[in-house]
């Protein structure tokens, strides 16, 4: 009888079985295609951007490629990264060390000092810093001194190291709090000086966390499209911003490809360098702390003195435009609330579209541990790698030939270059939610006879929600202070925050860049708040 109870109950079990194998076929399948489509669309503008440049005549690319002025150009980049991330890692190493392994008074005060910087868009701190310090700048103005100017090449270097070095004073604290500390106590009982333990102890667990920040610095850098184009430094992506709007577009498009070449090689270096080998064993943070002594005041001026240039400069510059500023009005740059309105608009639609996008490739990547899923989970970080003015040259190109109708005519060309922008953000979170989610509550659902979309609906997708929020909300934020694609996918007549901001300081009126700007600069912060929430509330 058990014999026969068995067979029956496995006679009953088998249709069931059959349904499910090729329910689970057809819905693996459409997950696969919908992923692959999301990634086709995601690298689509860099074909074509490719298929455009090869259209150039030979002789002519090669004649355009290895002449002086792109010489110069590739040297100008170059340079642009390489000390902005020097520069970064001497900022940021030091200040990780004083908050993470110091006795300094009020460290949490001082970790906000050193990472708020990184809210504010650096093209903002620009037209602060040259407002302030500038020739006939308030500083100028007020007191009569004169200051060297900064403008150039040199200029740029230094606003932007000014608001990308805490991308390495985050990575690197977060290696000093999770590092295995202990070694570093057994390194100073052998008689290792303060200096000798973290070169030889210490250095070697972090290294990973460094490297990680400096090639976030370095990226940022040769990205960066506002502060070079302000400042007059001839690099690659103002270049082809004015390449583009001069009609020069063959050549802004093999500049574009140099640009691509060049920040592979950069993701081929933090491929190598980057891995979580290197690092030590979590530790917990707790160990030996460095006793500042008399030393304390300095270093709380030093970060006085960095949060001042940082924050509280361009928020007081701002604010006198704001509330001083005189001189015979210009009604096209004044500010309207429907500029704002426009850039939350944008940027709504930019969250919305990459969460819809988001969904089939994280929900894919974070189920299935496959080489397939991997691949089209990173070909959707290819839009993040590549700077916007490139994103954006792709599109014009794309909309001239193929969808003129959408071309400046509406608002989904630009929201589908946003999408390509920063969809990774919320790819990142979806996939970090999925991967959260238990097997066995998902199985539960299935044994109650709920097919794999009506399960997916009902227990996976409110169990990942929160990181679809997340990563909506950093990508309504980003978007709001996207400034290259911004300029040059906008429809006509379509003015936004960051439009209004361009056009003010391009006119050299300045005090009507005021208002957007500090909306931009209060926005930022609470992308900071988004980030702290994500991580508990701790800055580590």
């Amino acid at each position: 009888m058990k014999s026969l109870t068995n067979y029956l109950d496995l006679s009953q079990q088998l249709p069931l079985i059959r349904k499910r194998l090729r329910e689970t076929d057809r819905s693996t399948a459409a997950l696969v295609l919908l992923s692959a489509i999301v990634a086709l669309l995601v690298i689509s503008p860099m074909l074509w951007l490719f298929v455009r440049a090869v259209e150039v005549e030979p002789a002519r690319a090669y004649g355009l490629i290895v002449s002086p002025d792109t010489g110069w150009i590739t040297v100008n980049s170059i340079i642009l990264m390489g000390v902005v991330t020097f520069c970064s890692i001497l900022l940021g190493v030091p200040l990780a060390v004083l908050t993470a392994r110091t006795d300094i008074p009020y460290p949490r005060l001082w970790t906000i000092v050193a990472a708020l910087p990184l809210v504010i868009p650096s093209y903002i701190g620009a037209i602060a810093f040259v407002g302030m310090f500038g020739s006939g700048g308030e500083i100028d103005s007020v007191f009569g001194v004169s200051i060297p100017t900064i403008d150039g090449l040199p200029g740029s270097i230094l606003i932007i190291t000014l608001y990308t070095y805490p991308y390495v004073f985050l990575t690197t604290r977060a290696a000093l709090l999770s590092m295995d500390s202990s070694v570093v106590d057994a390194a100073r009982t052998l008689n290792a000086g303060p200096f000798e333990a973290f070169r030889r102890v210490t250095f070697p667990q972090i290294r990973p966390g460094i490297a990680a920040g400096a090639l976030l610095a370095g990226l940022y850098a040769i990205s960066d499209f506002g502060t070079p184009a302000f400042m007059g430094a001839n690099v690659f992506t103002s270049r082809i911003y004015w390449e583009t709007t001069g009609f020069g577009r063959e050549y802004a498009a093999l500049l574009a490809l140099q640009l691509i070449a060049i920040v592979a090689v950069v993701l081929v270096i933090e491929a190598g360098i980057g891995r979580d080998e290197d690092a030590g064993n979590s530790g917990g943070g707790e160990g030996s702390t460095i006793r500042l002594g008399n030393w304390k005041w300095p270093a709380m001026g030093f970060v006085s003195v960095l949060g001042t240039l940082t924050l509280i400069v361009p928020v007081a510059i701002f604010s006198r435009w704001l509330i001083y500023s005189e001189g015979d009005p210009i009604p096209a740059y004044e500010f309207q609330w429907e500029f704002a309105f426009n850039s939350v608009y944008l940027a709504l639609l930019a969250a919305l579209v990459a969460s819809l996008f988001a969904l089939p490739v994280a929900y894919y990547s974070g189920r299935a541990n496959s080489l397939l899923s991997r691949i089209l989970e990173r070909a959707t970080y290819v839009g993040f790698a590549v700077p916007g003015v490139v994103i954006g040259l792709a599109l014009v190109f794309l909309g001239n030939r193929a969808l003129p109708s959408l071309y400046r005519q509406g608002v989904w060309l630009l929201v589908f270059a946003y999408v390509v922008r920063f969809l990774p953000q919320a790819v990142g979170t979806v996939r970090s939610s999925v991967l959260q989610v238990d097997d066995k509550t998902i199985e539960a659902a299935r044994t109650l006879n709920a097919g794999r979309f009506e399960a997916f609906r009902r227990v996976t997708l409110p169990l990942i929600m929160p990181g679809v929020v997340a990563g909506s909300i950093l990508v309504f934020l980003t978007t709001m202070k996207e400034l290259p694609v911004t300029l040059m996918l906008r429809p006509i007549g379509m003015e936004t925050l960051v439009s209004l901001i361009w056009n003010a300081q391009d006119a050299l009126a300045y005090r009507y860049a005021a208002i957007p700007a500090l909306l931009l600069i209060l926005i930022s912060g609470l992308s900071m708040l988004v980030l702290l929430r994500q991580e508990g509330g701790e800055i580590s």
